[in-house]
């Protein structure tokens, strides 16, 4: 029996989320093993590598969105998931806005960071 959940998500850029979790001080992997429950692993294209026995993962479905991949039960033993993951989404979000602003040559300082408190 497996403990993960896959989670339909938005994201779609893979670069942006690593680039949001690792400024939220999160180490990433790609392409590797996402832990769970009882030394049982699932693969993933991104993992979010947590404090504890459980980490977050990533992967790429055919229209290019992610999919959220985690064993949800053992993240709540050490995380609140509900702020751990609606973190990651905002971060994510902002740095999609902000890279999107830079495409377009929005802002003049591309050094920019926007703090949300």
């Amino acid at each position: 029996m497996s403990h993960f959940s896959t989670l339909r998500t938005k994201i779609s850029d893979a670069e942006t989320l690593t680039n949001s979790l690792r400024d939220l001080g999160i180490q990433v992997k790609t392409d590797a093993d996402v832990r769970g429950y009882n030394g049982l692993k699932v693969r993933s294209d991104i993992v979010a590598v947590l404090d504890g026995d459980y980490d977050l993962g990533w992967s790429q479905n055919s229209d290019g969105t992610f999919d959220l991949i985690a064993d949800l039960w053992g993240v709540a033993k050490k995380h609140n998931q509900t702020e751990l993951i609606n973190s990651i989404n905002q971060k994510y979000a902002v740095n999609r806005t902000l890279a999107e602003v830079k495409q377009r040559g929005g802002l003049q300082n591309a050094n920019v960071k926007l703090v949300l408190h």
